[in-house]
């Protein structure tokens, strides 16, 4: 079976370890999907623009968006302004949805709210952050 093409979607500052979990979980051969993911940390950038692009790209070269939806997944960032989003993460949502990305939303600990960006485009709720409930989540993703 064809590996996946993933964006991960996901507060760095506050979830990144959710994030290096599934970077684990990739390389066992079992998970059935591979991801593309950058974030603003690593984009080693403070340039918008720059971060923009980057990430757009990433997104691009994807069909299927993991949204991990934290405590601060729907927090106002300091940059909303110039981002043209409430943060990072609606942003990465609303490319996604340009894209044509099916969204997966995934609830981790302390999770209040996913991006607002996720409601009203057809989004599978994988329900509390696990690895068999991300594998449901892309399957059926991957059907519809």
């Amino acid at each position: 079976m064809a590996k996946k093409k993933v964006y991960v979607c996901f507060d760095y500052d506050r979830d990144k370890y959710y994030k290096y979990l599934m970077n684990a979980w990739n390389t066992n051969p079992d998970f059935d999907f591979s991801f593309n993911d950058q974030s603003p940390d690593e984009i080693q950038s403070n340039n918008i623009s720059v971060i923009k692009g980057c990430l757009t790209k990433k997104i691009k070269e994807a069909n299927y968006t993991v949204v991990l939806a934290g405590k601060d997944a729907d927090k106002q960032h300091k940059d909303h302004l110039k981002i043209g989003y409430k943060n990072w993460q609606n942003f990465e949502v609303a490319k996604s949805v340009e894209n044509g990305n099916r969204l997966i939303v995934v609830e981790l600990p302390e999770y209040t709210h996913a991006p607002e960006e996720c409601y009203g485009h057809n989004a599978i709720w994988a329900g509390a952050y696990s690895q068999e409930n991300i594998i449901k989540g892309l399957n059926k993703a991957a059907s519809k």
